[in-house]
C-alpha cells in the first residue's frame, strides 16, 4: 500500500559523513530553483517481513526528469543519496539505481528497524512519501501443560498452551484427534512482544486412551506451527462371556457347557471370578482361570453366572443366563403309505431315516409304476383279441331231406335225401 505523500523540508544527514552537510545544503538551494516538473510522482508500496529476513524498500518516479531521489530512514537519516550511502550501516544495500528508481535491501531486520521510511524527490517544491516496514516475530517457544498425566475416565482435567513472545498477539486453536475444541485466551503484553495462553477443560473417557491433544498456533509469521500431548486415561474392565460350547442350538440336559471370560482394561485386570447370582456354585462345575466348565449339564444347573474382573481403577461383570433344555427324544422309523400308482413318504426329522425312507419310497413306485404297466398291456391284449374273433367267423351246413316223411324207412330217407342234396337249401348260424 503506497504510504501518504507529504511535503518535506531538507532532509537530516544523521549518521551521514560531517564533510556532506555543505553538499547537501547546495545541492537543496540548487533544487529550489529547479521548475517542478510536470505529471512527476513518487510511488512505493508498505513492507511486511517476518524477523531476521530481507525486506526491500523500493522508490519510483513516473516520467521522470533526472531529479535526485534519496531514501531516509525513520529518524530521517539519509542511507541513500542516489547510488551514494551515506549511512554507516552494511545491512542496507544498494539493489537498483536509476533516473526512474532507487531500490534499497535491508537484511536481518530487528523490531528496531520498524517504522515509516521517506523517499524523497528534489523537485520544485521537493515532493515526498513514506513506505512503512512491519516486523513479524513468530511465537519462540509452544507448550502443552496438562494438569494429570494420568487421568481417570469421567474426570476433567485442565490443559494449558502458552505462545511466547510473539508479534502480534498469536491465535491459538485446540484440536482433540481431528476435532475442534474451544478454550479461553489469555494475551499479556510484554514492550512490543505478546505472550497467550489457552487455556482447555476437558472431560475423559476411555476412547480417550492415547488420542492426542493438539495446539496449533495461527500466525502471519509462521506455517503450521504446533505441538501435541498424548492423553493417557485409566478405566475400569470391560468384561465379555462367550460360549465355546455348544457352538451352536440349545444347551440341552446331559451335554457339555464351555464359557470364557476375556476382561480389558487400564490397568489390565489382575482379578477375576466367577460366581452364581443368588445361588451356589455347583459342585461339580469346574472354573479354571478365566474359563467355567460344565461336563453334564441338568435342571438344576439353570441360573446366571457371573464373571467379575477388576482392577485399581473398579469392578466390572458380566453374566450368562443358562436354561437347560430336555434332551433329544428318540424318532420312529419313517414309514410310508402307497397306492397303486403313487407313494406318498412320510415326513422324517432325522436326516439318515430321511434318506432310507426316500430310498423305499422309490422302490415302492417303481413296483407300483411296473404293475400298472403289466395291467394296462393285459387290458390292452384282451381288447386286441375281441377284435380277432369278432372278424372271424364259424360256419356249418344241415341238410333236410325233403320228402323224407314219405319214406318208408330211415334208409329211403337217407337215399331221397342224397339225391336232392344239390337242390337242398343251404342254412348258416353264426356264433361269435
Amino acid at each position: 500500500m503506497a504510504g501518504r505523500a507529504q511535503p518535506s523540508g531538507p532532509a537530516g544527514s544523521g549518521g551521514g559523513a560531517p564533510g556532506l552537510l555543505p553538499l547537501l545544503l547546495l545541492l537543496l538551494s540548487a533544487a529550489a530553483i529547479i521548475p517542478r516538473g510536470d505529471g512527476q510522482n513518487l510511488v512505493t508500496e508498505d513492507v511486511t517481513v517476518v524477523e531476521g529476513e530481507v525486506a526491500t524498500i523500493s522508490c519510483r518516479v513516473k516520467n521522470s526528469d533526472d531529479s535526485v531521489i534519496q531514501l531516509l530512514n525513520p529518524n530521517r537519516q539519509t542511507i541513500y543519496f542516489r547510488d551514494f550511502r551515506p549511512l554507516k550501516d552494511s545491512r542496507f544495500q544498494l539493489v537498483n539505481f536509476s533516473n526512474s528508481e532507487l531500490r534499497v535491501s535491508l537484511t536481518n531486520v530487528s523490531i528496531s528497524d520498524e517504522g515509516r521510511y521517506f523517499c524523497q524527490l528534489y523537485t520544485d517544491p521537493p515532493q515526498e512519501i513514506y513506505t512503512t516496514i512491519t516486523v513479524l516475530v513468530p511465537p519462540r517457544n509452544l507448550v502443552i501443560d496438562i494438569q494429570k498425566e494420568t487421568a481417570v475416565e469421567g474426570e476433567e482435567i485442565e490443559l494449558n498452551c502458552t505462545a511466547m513472545a510473539s508479534r502480534p498477539a498469536t491465535t491459538i486453536r485446540w484440536f482433540k484427534g481431528n476435532k475442534e475444541l474451544t478454550g479461553k485466551s489469555e494475551v499479556e503484553q510484554w514492550s512490543d512482544m505478546y505472550t497467550v495462553t489457552s487455556q482447555l477443560l476437558l472431560k475423559v473417557g476411555r476412547e480417550d486412551d492415547g488420542v492426542p491433544v493438539i495446539c496449533l498456533v495461527d500466525h502471519p509469521a509462521v506455517k503450521d506451527l504446533q505441538t501435541q500431548r498424548y492423553l493417557e486415561v485409566m478405566y475400569k474392565p470391560q468384561v465379555r462371556v462367550s460360549q465355546n460350547y455348544p457352538l451352536q442350538g440349545l444347551t440341552r440336559e446331559g451335554e457339555p457347557l464351555e464359557l470364557t471370560c476375556t476382561a480389558f482394561g487400564k490397568p489390565q485386570p489382575t482379578d477375576m471370578r466367577w460366581l452364581r447370582v443368588d445361588d451356589e456354585m455347583p459342585q461339580h462345575v469346574v472354573v479354571s482361570g478365566s474359563n467355567l466348565l460344565i461336563s453334564n449339564l441338568n435342571k438344576t444347573d439353570n441360573g446366571t453366572y457371573r464373571c467379575e474382573a477388576s482392577n485399581a481403577v473398579g469392578k466390572s461383570h458380566a453374566d450368562y443366563m443358562l436354561f437347560v433344555y430336555d434332551p433329544p427324544t428318540t424318532i420312529p422309523p419313517p414309514t410310508t403309505t402307497t397306492t397303486t400308482t403313487t407313494t406318498i413318504p412320510t415326513t422324517i426329522t432325522d436326516s439318515r431315516a430321511g434318506e432310507e425312507g426316500a430310498i423305499r419310497s422309490v422302490d415302492h413306485a417303481v413296483v407300483g409304476g411296473v404293475v400298472a404297466v403289466v395291467v394296462f398291456a393285459m387290458l390292452c391284449l384282451l381288447i386286441i383279441l375281441g377284435r380277432y374273433f369278432a372278424r372271424h367267423k364259424g360256419t356249418y351246413f344241415t341238410h333236410e331231406a325233403k320228402g323224407a316223411d314219405d319214406a318208408a324207412d330211415a334208409d329211403t330217407a337217407i337215399i331221397n335225401a342224397e339225391g336232392g342234396q344239390n337242390n337242398s337249401e343251404e342254412k348258416k348260424e353264426y356264433f361269435i
